[in-house]
């Protein structure tokens, strides 16, 4: 070991945060990845601070005495955004700080910015977000780099992160049978047994406890910057906790042999984890965080529909009994079950670019790369550093004040099966409106100040008595920065970056509109969302008096019917004349009217050969953000979408999205359905598409919270649940799993135990039917007359 005092600077990446108390000191931890391997920053010293109304400061003093906190209160450039002046409160350490800020409030004294976290107030105040450049007197010792005294600086360093992929085995009891462990650097099970021939690498221990402690072992060894997993944290995780209590030993899965610390939430039973130096990523969340959406989480249908592949166990109805049949019988069939997990969970990170998407997430906003959603920590990480060198402390959140902003614009559809129409989308609305119309936080306190109509060359009115000042403000600049970083990537055809930027972008509108937001003002969301209903009723008069009709709109798309059949050179030539001419009216009266430059973008989408508006079931109204339309490319290939139709749904059965298919195409080819859905009623009553009646559905709580209101899914859910039990074997469904079930003449059943004949009828009449009724009336047919059983003639 050498230790040297260096003033070199160095690049890197920060993986994990912490923060705490020492010897009545503050030390701040932060891991790096970087070139030279993982390393340790140690920054000390650093005192928590708070902010007061400057006219509270006698009685603060009064108050720290009273808890004997000793603080030091410091004049500061800075006032709230009630123009109250401020003086900061420091204290030695976290406790002190927390204790004295609880204490303040108790006794009504306005209290700032005491709920940001020391590390994270670190950084954001330096600017730095994920790439780090550091100095300090550096230590180097194996396997990672320790630095003392560090000082850190925003930086520019693209990290090469080493991941595992994790998954468990255990018995029903939550007992381990094996873990799984797939790296570049190396893959095996770790599996409690006596040694036998296997394909699959293991590494053979004696029981649970040497399991554990070769898990340790192996992370001590290849030493991975992120581990990654299917449903990580909440079971694999949970279980590693419990299990580590149970033989009273600590899982120093950290790196410099620091303890893994998990905690669970009581209310919501959400489970997080803290390993010092390696970052656990959860593929579900992360998948949600970047905006997938799948008919059901599971790893295997996941897999499925991302890779065309899935796992080794098939009998997916009684899982636990096959593991446990593996582990006593056929251990190395078990071993290479739980590796191909964890090989799936890397194939979808790596198929999906997810890591590269959480990077480049945290380099634009410093939140860090395991954060689930986190909207509003990007928001406050972007924009706090910058109100305080404007002279302001961010308010404090005031949820009981909270009152509505409007939602996004959706006119009244006008029902009909159309030939040729248009969808014109506004490109980002929402940050464009927020570009046009100098939206924003601080502008909005800077705005309120001038007098209206006095000072209309400085400030541009919003909405609900809001306006904004023309010079002061931030985030108009930070989503041009973030719009010409997005053209860019999109250039480079970097997905994983561009989705990343799209997501905070289009994020700033619903932090802005959210309670659980610091900087959350009504005034803020309406200047938004009802300027959008203002451009989309405007967009529509323009489009109307081309002479087209607008028959639907919706948050930022119109759709134009064309009036007519148009081949596709046709409708585009308009969908171009259309949106060249409403960009430019847009263009000119903003700078009329405001003296503002437009950042309002519309395109042309889309062009639907036939389009279908329907109504709303067993009205004549017209329905709202349901419709489907045949679009062809120029291959030439057709395709028909659905949006919020039977077959876009989840909780539709095969046969009705079938069904549906087949219809729609019959219908908008100008083809007479009548025969096929006289023979698919015939064909289901017959028993011919039994396999295709299944309804899958989530049970959204556990099963016993199901009290007043009791769906189908639930009472399957129970029956299947009550034969495992009295077959001996694990219960499924108590703890909000997915159920496959058919409803049958005897009501709902699970389609493991299917006991009672099928209700066929309540297929055609709950699932047919409402798919035929939606179009069947624009062309003169009736589902009922076609499906009713036909009179011989006598």
């Amino acid at each position: 070991m050498t230790t040297t005092t260096q003033s070199h600077i160095h690049p890197g990446f920060v993986l994990t945060r912490q923060a705490r108390d020492v010897n009545n000191t503050t030390q701040i931890e932060l891991w790096v990845a970087s070139h030279q391997g993982p390393c340790q920053l140690l920054i000390h010293g650093e005192k928590p601070v708070f902010f007061i109304a400057e006219s509270s400061l006698e009685s603060a003093k009064q108050q720290a005495d009273l808890v004997n906190i000793t603080a030091e209160f410091k004049p500061v450039a800075l006032k709230s955004f009630d123009q109250i002046a401020l003086i900061a409160c420091y204290c030695a350490t976290i406790r002190d700080a927390q204790t004295l800020a609880s204490q303040l409030k108790q006794a009504e004294i306005l209290v700032l910015e005491d709920d940001i976290r020391l590390a994270d107030r670190y950084l954001m105040e330096r600017f730095i977000r994920g790439a780090i450049e550091f100095t300090g007197n550096i230590t180097r010792t194996a396997p990672y780099v320790k630095v003392e005294a560090a000082k850190c600086r925003q930086g520019e360093y693209a990290p090469n992160l080493h991941v595992v992929s994790l998954d468990l085995e255990c018995s029903e009891k939550g007992v381990l049978y094996s873990a799984g462990l797939d790296s570049p650097k190396d893959s095996r099970v770790i599996m409690i047994g006596e040694p036998q021939p296997c394909e699959t690498p293991i590494q053979w221990v004696d029981n649970e406890r040497q399991l554990l402690d070769a898990l340790v072992a192996w992370f001590d060894e290849f030493d991975p910057d992120v581990i990654i997993g299917w449903n990580v944290i909440d079971f694999d995780f949970r279980l590693l906790n419990k299990r580590a209590e149970f033989h009273q030993i600590k899982l120093r899965l950290g790196r410099a042999n620091q303890a893994m610390f998990f905690r669970a939430s009581k209310q919501t039973q959400q489970a997080f984890i803290t390993i010092p130096g390696r970052v656990v990523m959860d593929g579900i969340d992360t998948l949600k965080t970047a905006t997938y959406h799948f008919r059901s989480w599971s790893l295997e249908s996941v897999s499925q529909q991302l890779l065309g592949e899935g796992k080794q166990i098939h009998n997916v109805h009684d899982r636990m009994a096959e593991i446990n049949h593996m582990y006593r019988h056929d251990k190395p069939s078990l071993a290479k079950y739980n590796l191909q997990d964890c090989v799936l969970v890397n194939r979808i990170f790596a198929h999906t670019h997810l890591l590269d998407f959480a990077i480049e997430r945290s380099k634009l906003t410093g939140v860090e790369l395991d954060r689930v959603g986190g909207s509003v920590a990007s928001f406050t990480n972007l924009y706090l550093p910058q109100i305080h060198r404007a002279g302001y402390a961010a308010p404090n959140l005031h949820p009981e004040n909270w009152l509505a902003s409007p939602g996004g614009y959706v006119m009244d559809s006008i029902p009909n099966l159309y030939d040729s129409v248009l969808v014109l989308d506004f490109k980002s609305l929402y940050p464009s409106i927020i570009r046009s119309f100098l939206i924003d936080p601080m502008g909005l306190i800077e705005g309120l100040k001038l007098e209206i109509g006095v000072n209309d060359d400085q400030a541009v009115a919003g909405f609900r008595g809001g306006q904004f000042h023309r010079t002061q403000h931030f985030l108009p600049k930070m989503i041009e920065e973030l719009w010409a970083a997005r053209d860019v990537a999109k250039q480079r055809n970097e997905q994983a970056f561009s989705q990343a930027i799209k997501i905070i972008m289009n994020s700033f509108y619903g932090v802005l509109g959210s309670s659980g937001c610091r900087f959350f003002d009504t005034r803020l969301a309406s200047s938004i969302t009802m300027r959008g209903h203002e451009i989309m009723k405007k967009t529509k008069e323009l489009i109307e008096a081309r002479g087209y009709q607008v028959i639907y709109g919706d948050t930022d798309s119109t759709f134009v019917s064309l009036g007519g059949s148009y081949s596709k050179p046709q409708a585009d030539s308009i969908g171009q004349q259309l949106v060249l001419h409403i960009n430019q009216w847009w263009s000119e009266h903003l700078k009329q009217q405001y003296h503002l430059t437009s950042m309002l973008e519309i395109e042309y989408e889309t062009h639907y050969h036939k389009f279908l508006m329907p109504t709303i079931r067993g009205a004549e109204t017209g329905s709202k953000k349901r419709y489907a339309g045949l679009v062809c490319n120029d291959q030439g290939e057709e395709k028909i979408v659905f949006k919020g139709l039977e077959s876009a749904r989840t909780d539709w059965t095969p046969l009705a999205q079938r069904f549906q298919q087949q219809l729609y195409h019959m219908v908008f080819h100008d083809q007479d359905p009548s025969q096929y859905v006289r023979e698919l009623v015939e064909q289901t009553l017959a028993g011919q598409f039994d396999d295709e009646l299944v309804y899958q559905k989530r049970l959204r709580r556990r099963l016993h919270e199901y009290q007043k209101n009791i769906p189908p899914q639930v009472r399957a859910a129970r029956m299947a649940d009550e034969i495992n039990a009295q077959l001996g074997r694990p219960l499924q469904y108590q703890n909000r799993a997915r159920i496959e079930y058919l409803i049958t003449l005897n009501g709902p059943e699970p389609k493991e135990y299917l006991q009672s004949p099928i209700d066929y009828q309540h297929y055609i009449d709950k699932q047919l039917k409402p798919v035929a009724e939606a179009i069947l009336p624009f062309i003169g047919l009736d589902f009922r007359q076609l499906s009713e059983p036909q009179l011989g003639l006598f």
